[in-house]
């Protein structure tokens, strides 16, 4: 049994090292590699901001305010929100403050791609002269003041495609809401950040995030119905050549889900959307992967593989402790190698997290013995992934929305410290 086991360890890690050691090397990289500059002057362009949203009464008008007080010319900005099978105020409220509210009932085509698909198809109809650019945000979402005017900066400088800063408004909540908070933290400063260091492309994180008017043009208008939309969207683009850019100085804040329950039904749903994803573009990231895009590398790295090689690991060495405890041979050896293996996770995700709560510690909005609190908690949020992963292969998951009620985090009102 020992052998056996030692072999198999050896080749997952093995092929951990070669699948993931570059994103350890991401973050010296961020980290002493300035960024460049934008080289022009911002132009004006002509925006639309789409906004899908189910039942988002407690929430929405907190977006709208933050989109009023910003500090681009909103005369250039027309908001646009898809009431999607609400049964709230949600479609008055965004009424009331001033945004075109468009209201669609199907419960047979759930999810937020096919919403923006209805709210961009009715866009097209009543706005035949377009928009520049079109900006992607959820309900739940709040903007820096100069959000728009950095995006803008970004889109001026030939960028067509360009996400953000995801921030959190409740990042102190629980060890949940911090355990997401800090992933996409890292997600946009170690991973997006250094992408864009390389010349490489970024990927879309859900919201927050602007396309040009040739970009929906060549996509058809917006064909990205799986459950990871955002990802899909990515992988798409990246597929076609396109670079997708991350603007740093563009923060948006966004509401984390604080009950385990929910958390697991939304985490199961991007678990089964990334399956769906390799499924359908996972050949053609392959080969773009073998003709030398790093790109490609990248994104079939970030879609799938972490999960299953760290399942495998602990389902071979739980598996063969259960069966050395049975037999009475090579128990106590086999029992090592998994709390070495679960030990060795954790480590790496304790540094993860540390490296990143340190680096962003001004820009996470929590008392300080929250932010070492809930990096400590960081690693045990992650390893919750490992079932929901699971699950995920063998069940059938549908979308489903996630209540959000935070209105006010005590965020600032001026350009976060950097």
């Amino acid at each position: 049994m020992e052998p056996v086991l030692r072999t198999i360890n050896a080749v997952i890690s093995a092929l951990f090292f070669i699948c993931y050691t570059y994103q350890f090397l991401y973050i010296p990289l961020v980290l002493l590699k300035k960024r460049r500059p934008a080289a022009l002057p911002a132009s004006p362009h002509r925006y639309a901001v789409l906004i899908a949203a189910r039942n988002e009464e407690n929430v929405i008008a907190g977006l709208l305010d933050s989109l009023a007080a910003q500090t681009y010319d909103m005369s250039l900005v027309t908001v646009f929100v898809a009431a999607d099978n609400c049964t709230d105020s949600t479609a008055a409220i965004a009424r009331a403050h001033g945004a075109v509210v468009y209201e669609r009932f199907n419960h047979v085509n759930v999810g937020k791609g096919y919403a923006l698909d209805f709210l961009l198809q009715h866009i097209g109809a009543d706005y035949p002269e377009g928009f520049d650019g079109y900006f992607v945000f959820d309900a739940d979402n709040l903007l820096s003041p100069d959000y728009i005017q950095r995006m803008n900066e970004t889109f001026s400088a030939g960028h067509e495609i360009v996400t953000s800063y995801r921030n959190s408004k409740n990042f102190g909540d629980n060890w949940i809401s911090a355990g997401y908070a800090l992933w996409f933290l890292r997600e946009s400063r170690y991973l997006n950040c250094a992408r864009n260091r390389l010349g490489a492309s970024a990927a879309v994180g859900g919201t927050g995030f602007l396309f040009s008017r040739r970009i929906l043009a060549e996509s058809g208008g917006w064909r990205f119905y799986l459950l990871t939309e955002d990802i899909e969207f990515s992988v798409y683009h990246i597929l076609r050549g396109e670079k997708i850019a991350i603007c740093e100085d563009a923060v948006l804040y966004d509401e984390q889900p604080t009950d385990f329950r929910q958390s697991v039904r939304q985490r199961l749903r991007w678990a089964k959307g990334y399956i769906q994803v390799f499924r359908r573009y996972g050949a053609q990231l392959l080969r773009g992967t073998a003709k030398g895009s790093w790109s490609c590398f990248d994104m079939s790295m970030s879609i799938l593989p972490a999960f299953i090689l760290t399942a495998l690991c602990l389902l071979a060495n739980l598996t063969l402790t259960v069966l050395g405890l049975a037999q009475g041979d090579g128990a106590w050896f086999a029992l090592r190698s998994l709390l070495e293996c679960m030990g060795s996770i954790l480590a790496t995700l304790l540094v993860l997290g540390g490296i990143t709560t340190a680096s962003e510690w001004r820009r996470i909005h929590a008392p300080g013995w929250k932010k070492i609190l809930y990096t400590l908690t960081f690693p045990l949020f992650m390893l919750t992934y490992l079932p929901i992963s699971l699950a995920a292969l063998f069940m059938k998951v549908e979308w489903k929305p996630i209540h959000h009620g935070v209105k006010l985090a005590g965020l600032p009102t001026a350009a976060e410290p950097r």
